[in-house]
């Protein structure tokens, strides 16, 4: 397996390379009007193509970022030309955010060889690097072959399994005023808090200013604060399952066990009425 991150120097080498794949996984929140397809046309890395996970996903859901069925995922993403022989390279356009989404779908559906990018489109304009603008050529199409890992992914029962029993360590990526319940989630009919034994780590906490990942060092003084130090099992959580992501990076950069990731995430769990919540107003 590749390691999780590459630099812009080595993009830069191995750009337009016959088995490199380059995809713009980016997403903003709901609450953020900016059109992440728009400004994919607008400027992106040369040759890259768009990965939208706001359609690479289970469209019978009503949930916002499902994974989708094996055979869907497989169609999908042989679409964007990419086969097995692929090596990915997600990034996205504010440094480091949703492209670990698109890494770990990868990863879940049994592809090693992927990685994103560090410090994104962001770090890329910043080195005066080539861009390109307006529609994106057509990929030529080819044969993907899906292996789902399902060790990877946690579903509602297995979380509430995990929650009553206390069986694995749960790291919660959304900011800490949502973690707290004291601020809104950014999707109606949520309820605030976290779950029972959760352990906040917002995603930005491994960032830089300039939007790269904090060095493995820096990042297991992270983990370890909140508990996590290789000991226990770990799951990942966030609003939707898109920063999640960003932890099971960290966590594999920091040379940890990245265990596994809640798809539902809060979107799901702070939707059901009968799920445990914690807040900071249970604690006052």
């Amino acid at each position: 397996m590749m390691a999780p991150l590459v630099t812009t120097d080595w993009l830069a080498e191995a750009l337009g390379g016959p088995d490199v794949a380059v995809c713009d996984c980016s997403f903003y929140l709901p609450t953020d009007p900016r059109n992440a397809a728009a400004l994919f046309a607008a400027g992106r890395i040369p040759g890259a193509r768009f990965f939208d996970i706001d359609a690479i996903k289970d469209t019978t859901s009503n949930l916002p970022h499902m994974l989708p069925p094996m055979p869907v995922f497989a169609q999908m993403v042989g679409a964007l030309g990419i086969s097995n022989a692929s090596t990915v390279v997600f990034y996205d356009q504010l440094g480091l955010f949703s492209a670990a989404r698109g890494w770990w779908m990868m990863r879940v559906f049994g592809h090693d060889k992927v990685c994103v990018l560090d410090g994104g489109l962001p770090k890329w304009r910043a080195e005066g690097r080539p861009t390109e603008t307006g529609a994106a050529s057509p990929a030529t199409a080819t044969r993907f072959t899906a292996d789902l890992r399902p060790e990877m992914i946690r579903d509602l029962d297995a979380m509430k399994a995990i929650v009553a029993e206390d069986a694995a360590l749960v790291l919660d990526a959304r900011p800490a005023g949502r973690f707290a319940g004291t601020a809104p989630e950014p999707r109606p009919g949520l309820r605030g808090g976290h779950m029972p034994g959760a352990q906040n780590i917002p995603f930005g906490d491994l960032i830089t200013a300039d939007g790269t990942m904090r060095p493995p060092e820096t990042l297991r003084a992270r983990f370890a604060q909140a508990g996590a130090d290789g000991t226990r099992p770990i799951v990942t959580s966030c609003g939707t399952g898109v920063t999640a992501a960003v932890l099971t990076v960290g966590l594999a950069v920091a040379g940890l066990p990245p265990g596994a990731l809640y798809d539902g995430s809060w979107s799901e769990w702070g939707a059901h009425p009968d799920t445990a919540v914690e807040s900071q107003a249970d604690a006052e």
